[in-house]
């Protein structure tokens, strides 16, 4: 008696899922749902695309920062000049000495 009280049971429950399902199909509803996850989908593919770029763009600046510390470290061990100005000034005192003697 227990086993068809059970299915009994799974058979009304089937019967209320499908009627449930027939009504939702038949309802201008189930277009609107339906459409709805058609244009997120397409959303989220466009969002994956963009996300996909800035990883490409995230190695490119690795890779730049990386040349840029190597060129960086290549010109630190020549200390740039600084005699230039101080070149004229002392060549335009010396000149003030020789004409002036």
């Amino acid at each position: 008696m227990e086993g068809k009280a059970q299915k009994d049971l799974l058979a009304r429950i089937a019967d209320a899922g499908e009627d449930a399902l027939s009504r939702l199909a038949s309802s201008g509803s189930a277009d609107r749902v339906l459409g709805m996850f058609g244009s997120m989908k397409e959303q989220v593919d466009a969002l994956s695309q963009k996300v996909r770029g800035i990883d490409q763009l995230e190695k490119r600046v690795e890779e730049l920062e990386k040349k840029v510390e190597e060129l960086s470290k290549a010109s630190s061990p020549a200390p740039a000049r600084k005699t230039s100005s101080s070149r004229k000034t002392s060549s335009a005192s010396s000149r003030k000495t020789s004409s002036g003697s």
